[in-house]
């Protein structure tokens, strides 16, 4: 039904930029939320950041001002991560959340790795 298809993790050094993507396919209805979450080795899955189909956005504290979220007409989600941190070393995945129907699709992952 739905498929949610993530690129652009990696390595990269201390304080370097990185852009996810995930390009969600299938029977998605237009009201939705689509998201970025991540999961450190040891540590629970945290969500990163959020964008409503209306383009309202949502992130967590500790990525403000150095993250960006951003979304297409074609139910693509974007992650600009920028002075990125040895901290924000997790796969990373790619959420969609469809409210009126109570379904949640993740993708499959994708690793960054910040070196210091």
């Amino acid at each position: 039904q739905v498929q949610l298809v993530e690129s652009g993790g990696g390595l990269v050094h201390v304080g370097g930029s990185l852009r996810l993507s995930c390009a969600a396919s299938g029977s998605i209805v237009s009201l939705n939320i689509m998201g970025w979450y991540r999961q450190a080795p040891g540590k629970l899955r945290e969500l990163v950041a959020l964008i409503t189909s209306a383009g309202s956005t949502n992130y967590a504290d500790s990525v403000k001002g150095r993250f960006t979220i951003s979304r297409d007409k074609a139910n693509t989600v974007y992650l600009e991560m920028d002075t990125l941190k040895p901290e924000d070393t997790a796969v990373y995945y790619c959420n969609l959340h469809l409210p009126t129907l109570s379904r949640n699709y993740w993708g499959q992952g994708t690793q960054v790795t910040v070196s210091s």
